[in-house]
């Protein structure tokens, strides 16, 4: 394991699409959704220590979440930074880089979500082994590419510069969610890749990738540049936060940069986003039921995902490829195929019920 290794952990999401289980208070990164006895996060850390020591991994996060992080993790507290507010991606990932900078401006960093299912383990860490050893030698933006299995309309797409034989590829383009037509194409052509939101990039190479397309944010950061590391450090991002535009680093930089590079593997990866996204992990009985929860009972039901606690009894008839999730007070009874309007449900729920709900 090299010295000047580091990962950031994004773990400041509030994962609405997962209501009624994640909760603002309580999101979706600190829950054990697959029953594993561990939460999505503290799987993204046991498996990043593999790659750097643990006093390495920083966590971005909401300040409202620092003590959960802590807690889950048993970090020490210089190592969880708080925003106080959320700006997507970038400046989030501007943050941890000053941090890091500081500390080690030889710093080879990893960059990862916290809340995305990692199936094939071994092969996962080899491939980011290879990434790391590319960026330390390489002026490059690397990105995680997963090869994709089906045409998702769900995932942004990366397509590749295919005439090289190496494993790490140019990349020629950076493509949103695509319709069902389109995805069909990019599986076919097998130019493409998904977008895990994965990334690899050395201290230096994402600094200078700021500076040069992203200055507003960059500038920001520079100014106080002397407050991080020191108890001036939450006062700066304060005022930092205030006036920085929300922008995601796929949209402020890998889409605009000229040295960025993808390494696609398959390595058993979902990023959990919905519910959906959850029933080909959860095991699923004679007639396709993936259920959590032990007192659940089921007749004429198929393809369903029932999550509910254990203490409670559960009586479903007649249901298909639907979802019913219980927590927290709150049940959710919709169409499988129709989970994308849960976010709506949550802004709806907000609105005519109140905060407390949600």
């Amino acid at each position: 394991m090299q010295e000047n290794n580091y990962c950031v952990i994004m773990a400041g999401g509030i994962g609405s699409r997962f209501w009624p289980m994640s909760r603002s208070s309580y999101p979706k990164q600190f829950i054990d959704i697959l029953g594993t006895g561990q939460s999505l996060l503290q799987q993204t850390f046991e498996r990043l220590k593999k790659l750097s020591a643990a006093d390495r991994i920083y966590i971005v996060t909401n300040e409202d979440y620092k003590s959960l992080v802590i807690e889950q993790l048993g970090v020490a507290e210089e190592q969880v930074l708080c925003e106080p507010s959320r700006r997507n991606t970038a400046p989030c990932i501007a943050y941890a880089n000053y941090v890091i900078n500081k500390k080690d401006p030889n710093a080879n960093i990893i960059v990862a979500p916290a809340d995305h299912l990692i199936l094939k383990e071994e092969h996962f860490l080899e491939v980011m082994r290879k990434a790391l050893d590319y960026t330390s030698k390489n002026d490059a933006l690397l990105t995680l590419g997963i090869k994709p299995s089906r045409p998702d309309t769900g995932y942004g797409y990366i397509q590749c510069d295919d005439s090289s034989n190496e494993e790490i590829k140019k990349v020629k383009t950076f493509t949103e969610k695509p319709d069902l037509e389109l995805a069909k194409q990019f599986v076919e052509s097998g130019e493409f890749s998904w977008n895990s939101g994965m990334f690899i990039w050395s201290a230096s190479s994402i600094r200078s990738a700021f500076q040069k397309l992203l200055p507003e944010i960059d500038d920001l950061f520079k100014e106080k540049e002397d407050a991080f590391g020191s108890s001036e450090e939450q006062a700066a991002i304060e005022d930092i936060y205030s006036v920085c535009k929300s922008i995601s680093i796929d949209y402020g930089i890998m889409e605009k940069a000229s040295n960025v590079y993808v390494i696609s593997a398959d390595i058993g990866w979902s990023d959990l986003g919905t519910w959906g996204s959850i029933y080909g992990h959860l095991k699923h009985d004679n007639e396709g039921n993936a259920v959590v929860g032990k007192n659940v009972m089921l007749y004429d039901s198929k393809n369903n995902i029932v999550s509910v606690p254990n203490e409670k009894l559960v009586v479903l008839q007649g249901l298909e490829d639907y979802i019913v999730v219980e927590s927290n007070n709150s049940l959710l009874v919709c169409k499988k195929e129709d989970e994308q309007m849960i976010k709506q449900f949550v802004t709806d729920i907000k609105l005519n019920k109140g905060e407390k709900y949600v």
